[in-house]
């Protein structure tokens, strides 16, 4: 007797508890459908079909809940989302008063924040989202497409490095001070002509200078290895920061506006600002990586959410999903932080590099007649 009377108090605990879990599933059901779709996209930066299409995508790789009154996990990702678009806690507290039991603690929304920014992290996703082209037939596909809208050949990408600000780091800070003196993450990014971020970096300090962050990279020796091995031309556009090589093209410092190597400069901003655009909108979209905020992380989790950001951002891009535009004073700020000081590289550009730069201006200038 004693026995079944513990059978049904254990059956009556697992119904409560099954109650509580639909209840909880219910009220987000309710929350979710009663936001109108422009103030969903305002409060997560996706849309309700792309952010159904992540959690489809993350839950799986997110660790399960140790118990059964643990935050779901579509709720952990509206929180980060909402984060990651806002760079405050305060306002992502706010958001889910509506959709809790109460009001969502910092700590957890700190804890839902990195269960989703190391599941957009994995292996899996990065090789989904963000892909430097590794065949021809992929590079060709990018050249055309600068080509169609700039009429400049053989450009399978724009590189260029972006800080994003953190707090001070307690170990190793000097990594982290850059040129404008605040500490950050130098981040090197290659975009296609769509804007869409096809390698990224975000390991470096804000002390490191952008050449050096390319000279060490794979893609670097992968152009390098590309160029010596095969006919093929696959050429990235860089800033004065970056070495002119076969397979990097720079502007020419002091060229006159009506010569040929003025034509070329002018060609050649014109195709790179396809890097700027691509920062605008990813911070745009995603504040918490604006200058004007800050991560208040340790360095290698603010480049996780970084790296975070940069998958979300292609996965609006390729949607199609309208950018956020930045105001007039975030544009502002952001420019006069991002402005370098003293990143011109100095030394004779290689012989072959030189060669390929002529050529190029041999060839815009032809058509420009």
């Amino acid at each position: 007797m004693a026995r079944l009377l513990i059978y049904e108090e254990v059956f009556l605990n697992e119904e409560n508890l099954e109650r509580a879990r639909e209840r909880r599933r219910l009220r987000q059901y309710l929350f979710n459908k009663q936001i109108p779709d422009g103030q969903f996209v305002l409060n997560y930066r996706l849309n309700r079909s792309l952010y159904e299409k992540l959690c489809e995508e993350i839950i799986p790789l997110m660790p399960p809940n140790k118990n059964t009154r643990g935050i779901d996990p579509s709720i952990k990702i509206l929180t980060a989302l909402a984060f990651y678009g806002r760079g405050s806690y305060q306002g992502v507290v706010g958001i889910y008063v509506l959709n809790m039991d109460g009001p969502m603690a910092q700590p957890t929304v700190s804890k839902c924040l990195k269960q989703v920014t190391e599941a957009l992290n994995s292996s899996s996703i990065l090789r989904t989202y963000i892909k430097f082209p590794q065949n021809r037939q992929e590079r060709n596909f990018i050249k055309e497409s600068f080509y169609e809208k700039y009429g400049f050949p053989g450009i399978c990408g724009c590189i260029d490095c972006s800080h994003i600000a953190i707090v001070r780091p307690q170990e190793n800070e000097e990594r982290f001070f850059n040129r404008k003196h605040f500490h950050s993450i130098n981040c090197q990014v290659i975009c296609d002509a769509n804007c869409n971020i096809i390698s990224l970096d975000a390991s470096y300090g804000g002390a490191t200078h952008d050449s050096f962050i390319w000279q060490n990279s794979e893609i670097c020796d992968h152009l390098k290895s590309l160029t010596n091995t095969t006919d093929e031309t696959a050429i990235l556009l860089g800033d004065s920061g970056y070495p002119l090589r076969r397979y990097l093209m720079t502007p020419i410092d002091g060229a006159p506006d009506d010569s040929p190597e003025g034509h070329y400069n002018a060609k050649h901003k014109r195709v790179r600002s396809t890097i700027e655009r691509t920062f605008g909108q990813l911070k745009g979209r995603w504040r918490c990586l604006l200058a004007a905020r800050q991560l208040h992380y340790k360095p290698e989790m603010a480049a996780k959410i970084t790296i975070a950001c940069c998958v979300l951002h292609n996965m609006c891009v390729q949607s199609g999903l309208d950018p956020v535009e930045l105001t007039q004073d975030e544009l502002h700020v952001e420019a006069e932080r991002q402005r370098r000081v003293n990143q011109h590289v100095t030394g004779p550009p290689l012989e072959q590099g030189q060669r390929t730069r002529n050529e190029l201006i041999q060839l815009l200038n032809r058509n420009l007649r």
